[in-house]
């Protein structure tokens, strides 16, 4: 049976690009709030916290006294770090022994194919 009254909302999940986070540094240096932020771009302001937070960097000035700021390279690099870890990991590597004696038991099937086929002719 079909559902017609569905009240969930459809979820379009897309990530952060690097214009947004340029965008982002903009707004914030302008003294905007996150929730500014996130309706300026069309976001959740947890959104915009986690970017912010994830492109955060401590930085030294001249007088060795430490500030933090937010540069949208940092979130770009520390997203693409972590996307690069993401999806399903190989499994070759733990398979190499059974992979290691089919090649063995293949490569002494063919040998004994080989021979029989020599001697028909």
């Amino acid at each position: 049976m079909a559902q017609h009254n569905c009240t969930t909302k459809h979820r379009s999940f897309k990530h952060l690009n690097a214009y947004e986070r340029g965008q982002i540094a903009a707004l914030r240096k302008e003294g905007k709030s996150m929730r500014y932020i996130a309706k300026q771009l069309d976001r959740a302001p947890s959104t915009i916290s986690r970017e912010i937070k994830r492109g955060t960097v401590t930085q030294l000035k001249s007088d060795l006294s430490t500030y933090e700021a937010y540069f949208p390279e940092a979130g770009q690099a520390v997203y693409e770090k972590r996307r690069k870890n993401c999806g399903a990991k190989l499994k070759l590597p733990h398979v190499k022994d059974f992979i290691r004696f089919a090649e063995k038991k293949m490569l002494e099937k063919e040998k004994v194919v080989s021979r029989q086929y020599s001697g028909l002719l």
